[in-house]
């Protein structure tokens, strides 16, 4: 089952950071976004965290369902190209 997290703001983010790499340490490759409901900037940095774990790991991360907003905010980043698809 992928990981799913349902909020990645600021305020929570340390500890949603810390659930998707303990589950990429466990041998989960897929990270499911339909159910996010709010996020911020810091989404974008813990994709990126998440995919960085998972290549250490020898693992190619996929995301299913990227909100077009976050995918937005990549974008302007100017990450996008790096997010797992």
């Amino acid at each position: 089952m992928p990981f799913a997290p349902k909020q990645l703001t600021m305020a929570d983010a340390d500890t949603v950071l810390s659930q998707g790499l303990s589950a990429i340490a466990g041998g989960d490759a897929e990270i499911d976004l339909g159910s996010l409901q709010h996020f911020d900037s810091s989404a974008v940095a813990a994709l990126l965290a998440w995919q960085r774990a998972a290549h250490d790991a020898g693992k190619t991360l996929h995301v299913a369902h990227l909100p077009p907003e976050l995918a937005s905010l990549a974008r302007l980043y100017g990450v996008d190209q790096l997010l797992p698809r």
